[in-house]
């Protein structure tokens, strides 16, 4: 019962062993699920558990739960509120009304209200942001913004914050990792790093290098072609092209192609594409497979070294922590040159034979492999080899190889740097640094190879580059700029620890850049056909529309304006709600730009009572009274198709089992995607070819689809606006 609310394993059995607290918890949990059903969320299970954890007086429990149930309480906040009254009124009956005004029960904290809270509170410390950038403490801006707020989500402000100060100043990628920015050694200074192993051999194997290099930074991005690249990867790209182009240096496209079985050629091209799509150019493009005869003779050298062995034991007896030790670790060297060489003969199975290397890894990993047999075709080698090297054995041998100067890998990578320092030093090579950096993560996403698959294979999503997705191409698709998503990762910054951040951040980037890129134009998602009865020519006008408002100097491009009209059908009212600025019988607007303000005159309907057309007249703007607002519209349109996507799933991390049980298939939001199929959009992006972006006015940031074919074109809604599109 207790996991079922979101507990975890540990936390329910602690729990458990609390007699007074699991009978409360209990109880609460009961009435709590004859309420709302079986199936509690993980933020309902919370609050239950600290109500119950937290009440001095059980006799209030059912109080507090049924407020928790009919979702009245929502949050901690309110909860520690509610706790507080209780304490404070330990005798009398408890008045609901006071409670529930103690408690901020019923109060609606708009969006708008949260926005020119934090708004303020970032004016009034505006100049010791900029000048603090990294070190200023953001709490005390959320602090203040709760004060002015006391029952708004802490998670809301918190975004809000985030969203705000992505406007403030951020100091670009390459100033980030420019010069002694990062605290790396320099090129050739290797053994000045901390846990850096230096041989009789190491000066003179530096000397080399750097006779070789002329003392240039290098780096690599080493993926795997068995997948496509996601946002993880972008931070990756930027950090290993962005290091060597803000140092004067060079960076390696090396592909790590020790797999045969799961490498495509359709994985090398897009990989590929994409980093040059983010703006970079590898200095070369390289395979692991280029150096598979280097490596294989380094590796009868490390036999002959008596560094590594031929082993026998299968894959499963050497997995987990403490595989026991191979019997064959001590066999001559000889015999384990002959056995070396009967595998890559491909006189022994698959799994029957590996070479493993004589060392203890930081993990704890003993001897890793280095080589195993597979009877798969490599793309590039064909049927040459039957042994392939692993990671463990490659990648520093590859650095060497290349005359790697800093070998920038993720985190988790940490505990093979001695196995890196060890191979090289094995066999008297030059030897590069490992640094490692946090990965990045995004919530309310999967980003794993496996987990796409299925998502494709179940039809919840199309392919790789489904615009629900964080793949590179997914978010090239969706209309994500290459530069937001380069400035995502400096505003990210350059972090040793892992970073998760929420998509919003991404997006607010994305605004930032499109709302320089990208042109406006006028489109109808939900048409309603209006036409001008007085309307002031004998044929259609053309309206000039700025391409960038803001800027006139961009350009300006021309818009049928005639009789026959078109406006979004939420922008007409028959009844007018307090507040309600838009169209409405007896409330006029002005149309965009063209200088008239529409009246309605009669309204049209079908058999059902549906509203299907409008006659309006027309007033030059000068000649009426200002309207309360101006609404977009479209004549002589194009038809064509939008997509507007939301989250695809609903959960933060659909991928942990304590947040969503069933697995992250069963936490699939179905309205992730809506199709629009009868939109309309004004002439101007008729020559829009595929990923051309678009600001409809309005309405958010759209980019022109692949699918789209003559006579149809299709739209991605990349973001909405920062503003709600329904407010006048």
């Amino acid at each position: 019962m207790f996991t079922g609310i979101g507990l975890s394993e540990a936390k329910a059995r602690e729990t458990l062993r609390n007699g007074a607290l699991s009978a409360l918890l209990r109880r609460a949990v009961l009435q709590a699920q004859s309420a709302l059903g079986p199936a509690l969320d993980k933020a309902t299970g919370t609050l239950l558990y600290n109500a119950a954890a937290r009440l001095r007086d059980p006799k209030h429990l059912g109080f507090l739960v049924g407020y928790i149930a009919r979702r009245e309480i929502l949050t901690d906040l309110q909860l520690s509120a509610a706790l507080e009254y209780v304490r404070n009124h330990p005798l009398e009956p408890l008045d609901a009304a006071d409670f529930e005004q103690a408690c901020g029960v019923g109060v609606c904290i708009t969006p708008e209200q949260i926005e020119e809270a934090v708004e303020a509170v970032i004016s009034n410390h505006r100049a010791e942001l900029l000048a603090e950038r990294y070190h200023f403490n953001m709490g005390l801006l959320m602090g203040e913004a709760r004060s002015r707020l006391r029952w708004a989500d802490g998670k809301t402000i918190k975004n809000e914050v985030d969203l705000q100060e992505v406007g403030t100043e951020t100091r670009s990628l390459l100033e980030q990792l420019r010069g002694e920015a990062l605290k790396f050694h320099k090129p050739g200074e290797n053994y000045k790093t901390e846990g850096y192993v230096v041989t009789p051999n190491t000066m003179a194997l530096l000397k080399q290098h750097l006779a070789i290099t002329g003392g240039q930074v290098r780096t690599r991005f080493p993926p795997e072609p068995n997948g496509i690249l996601h946002i993880g990867h972008a931070k990756a790209i930027n950090f290993n092209f962005g290091y060597a182009k803000a140092n004067g240096g060079v960076c390696f496209l090396r592909y790590d192609d020790t797999n045969p079985e799961k490498e495509e050629e359709k994985y090398f091209t897009a990989i590929r594409d994409m980093v040059e799509w983010l703006g970079y150019q590898p200095y070369a493009v390289t395979h692991a497979s280029d150096y598979f005869d280097q490596l294989y003779t380094w590796a009868l050298e490390l036999i002959r070294r008596g560094q590594a062995y031929v082993c026998h034991q299968k894959v499963e007896e050497i997995k987990g922590h403490n595989p026991p030790p191979s019997p064959w670790r001590d066999r001559p060297v000889e015999e384990s040159l002959l056995l070396f060489e009967d595998m890559r003969k491909g006189k022994f199975g698959e799994g029957e034979a590996t070479l493993r290397m004589k060392l203890v890894m930081e993990d704890g990993k003993m001897d890793p492999v280095a080589y195993r047999v597979k009877f798969t075709p490599h793309h590039r080698t064909g049927d040459k080899w039957c042994i392939y090297p692993t990671y463990d054995y490659t990648h520093c041998l590859c650095d060497s190889i290349e005359h790697i100067t800093h070998s920038l890998c993720t985190k988790e990578f940490q505990a093979r740097r001695s196995s890196y320092f060890w191979l090289c030093n094995a066999l008297d090579v030059y030897c590069p640094v490992q640094w490692e950096y946090g990965r990045l993560n995004l919530l309310y996403t999967v980003v794993s190879k496996r987990k796409i698959i299925r998502l494709v294979e179940t039809g919840a999503v199309r392919d790789w580059d489904d615009p629900r997705l964080f793949t590179l191409t997914a978010l090239r698709r969706r209309g994500f700029p290459p530069e937001a998503i380069n400035n995502f990762c400096a505003r990210v910054g350059v972090t040793v620890a892992q970073a998760t951040m929420e998509p919003h951040l991404l997006e607010a980037c994305a605004r930032e850049v499109l709302n320089e890129q990208a042109p406006r134009a006028m489109a109808v998602l939900e048409p309603l056909k209006v036409t001008i009865t007085n309307f002031p020519a004998p044929k259609a006008l053309e309206v000039l529309v700025p391409n960038f408002p803001a800027d006139e100097s961009r350009g300006f491009h021309k818009v049928p304006f005639q009789p026959t009209l078109y406006i979004e059908e939420t922008d007409f009212r028959e009844e007018m709600d307090k507040g309600y600025k838009r169209l409405a019988p007896g409330q006029p607007v002005g149309l965009r730009h063209t200088g008239y303000v529409i009246a309605v005159q009669n309204v049209i309907k079908d058999a059902s009572g549906r509203v299907m057309e409008l006659e309006v007249t027309c007033t030059k703007s000068d000649m009426a009274e200002k309207p309360k607002a101006f609404i977009h519209w479209v004549s002589e349109p194009l038809a064509c198709e939008v997509r507007l996507y939301e989250r695809l799933f609903l959960h933060k991390n659909p991928e942990d089992p304590s947040e969503v049980p069933g697995g992250f298939l069963s936490d699939l939001n179905p309205d992730s995607l809506r199709v629009v199929p009868n939109a309309l959009v004004d002439s101007s992006v008729l020559s829009a070819r595929p990923f051309d972006k678009f600001q409809f006015e309005r309405l958010g940031y759209f980019s022109v689809d692949p699918d789209s074919k003559e006579g149809k074109m299709v739209f991605n809604r990349t973001v909405t606006l920062k503003e709600d599109p329904g407010k006048a």
